[in-house]
């Protein structure tokens, strides 16, 4: 069964009478249960390419359907709504809320879909035992390391059992055993049946997942991609469409 799929899908944007086109023409399925790496340099559409499955954004053009259901058109109500009971985010600053336990973090979209205090608790600190945090339930982030801090953002991803975890550079900002233990929580629940979607731009990172895809220049591309000297800067990189940047 297909969990999502991405048909000719376009993202342009408009800077003055200029448009900048972001993504080219993306056609891509992720089957339910796989575990899929997408890689490409800076400037590549990755960040596009995730806000659009995550429904943070909507296409210029073509169909998303997820489960099914087409959200290329849908209103800004219903992809909340989509966000909140179908996927999960990580992300790789954590954005965890600093004068909240790690327990309080993790039940927050609990909080947003309406379950009462008890339940979300109870639900929440069982998401953290899945990450091997059941003992940390009643410590700020400020208490913890950071692949202690990404283990409570996963909890709080799957605490409303999404259909698809989207996970944008999830060990960037974490040493390399920190990064290895995370990426065994990620294999854990995928054995478990959770669809992953992971960008990254490591291919020691990408290994991990079942599939590789390629992005470069907003297109999908066969094959692992050689470093070019300078390429257009995603915007959700803080650049101006149309800036080139070095790779580093």
């Amino acid at each position: 069964m297909k969990m999502l799929e991405l048909r000719d899908i376009c993202k342009t944007y408009a800077q003055g009478k200029l448009e900048v086109p972001v993504l080219r023409n993306i056609t891509l399925s992720v089957e339910e249960g796989e575990y899929l790496a997408i890689m490409g340099p800076s400037g590549s559409g990755k960040t596009t390419l995730m806000n659009i499955i995550g429904c943070l954004d909507s296409p210029t053009s073509g169909e998303y359907l997820l489960a099914g259901e087409d959200l290329a058109r849908q209103n800004d109500k219903r992809l909340s709504q989509v966000r909140l009971g179908s996927i999960g985010f990580v992300f790789q600053n954590f954005y965890l809320l600093p004068r909240q336990s790690a327990l309080e973090n993790v039940a927050l979209p609990l909080l947003y879909a309406g379950v009462r205090k008890r339940q979300r608790l109870e639900i929440a600190h069982s998401a953290l035992e899945r990450v091997g945090l059941g003992d940390r339930a009643h410590f700020k982030p400020t208490q913890l390391s950071g692949g202690q801090c990404q283990r409570v953002a996963i909890a709080r991803a799957i605490v409303n059992d999404p259909k698809v975890l989207l996970a944008d550079e999830p060990t960037g900002a974490l040493d390399t055993a920190s990064g290895e233990q995370i990426m065994e929580i990620f294999q854990r629940l995928n054995d478990e049946g959770v669809t992953i979607v992971m960008i990254t731009h490591e291919a020691d990172i990408a290994r991990h997942a079942h599939r590789t895809l390629h992005l470069r220049d907003g297109q999908l591309v066969d094959g692992p991609l050689r470093p070019v000297p300078a390429v257009q800067e995603d915007l959700e990189d803080g650049s101006v469409p149309g800036e080139e940047a070095q790779l580093p």
